[in-house]
C-alpha cells in the first residue's frame, strides 16, 4: 500500500487535490495523512484556540472530502511553519514502520500563496528524500477555498 502525506490548509478540499488523489489511488491502494498547519489570521488579532480549531474544522472537512473520494485518510493540524509541520508528522509515523512513498503539497496560486513567497516547495524537497508533489489550486477557485 502507498503511503502519502498530503500538506495543505485553504486548499485541503480542491477539486485539483482529490482529483490528483483518486488518480493515484487508480492504480493501487493508497492511504493518506492530512497535516493541516495552523494559519494566523492578518486581519484581527487571534487567540491559539481559535487557530488551532480552524485547522481542527478544516482537517475534518479534509477527512470527509477524502473518505468522499473513497480513499483512506488520516490527520493531524501542525505547526504554523509547513516545513516543520510536515517534518514532526514524519518522524511520528502515524502508520507505524510503514515508509513515505510521496508527500503533497497543495498551494494557494503564486502572487496570492503564502507559502511560495516563504519557498515551502523548495524547502520541503531539499528537507525529504522522497518525491514531493506540487498542486497549485485554480486562480478562480482561490476566493472559494478560504
Amino acid at each position: 500500500m502507498r503511503t502519502y502525506l498530503v500538506l495543505a490548509h485553504r486548499t485541503l478540499i480542491g477539486q485539483h487535490l482529490l482529483d490528483h488523489v483518486r488518480s493515484l489511488c487508480e492504480a493501487e491502494d493508497c492511504r493518506f495523512y492530512l497535516v493541516v498547519p495552523v494559519t494566523h489570521p492578518r486581519d484581527h488579532a487571534w487567540s491559539d484556540g481559535e487557530v488551532e480549531a480552524a485547522a481542527q474544522r478544516r482537517l475534518a472537512e479534509g477527512l470527509e472530502a477524502f473518505r468522499g473520494v473513497g480513499v483512506e485518510a488520516t490527520g493531524e493540524t501542525g505547526d504554523s511553519n509547513p516545513v516543520y509541520a510536515a517534518s514532526a508528522a514524519m518522524r511520528h509515523r502515524p502508520f507505524g514502520d510503514d515508509e513515505w512513498d510521496g508527500l503533497i503539497v497543495s498551494t494557494l496560486p503564486p502572487g496570492v500563496s503564502h507559502w511560495l513567497g516563504l519557498d515551502v516547495v523548495s524547502r520541503l524537497k531539499r528537507e525529504f528524500d522522497i518525491p514531493v508533489t506540487h498542486l497549485v489550486a485554480p486562480r478562480d477557485r482561490t476566493e472559494a477555498s478560504a
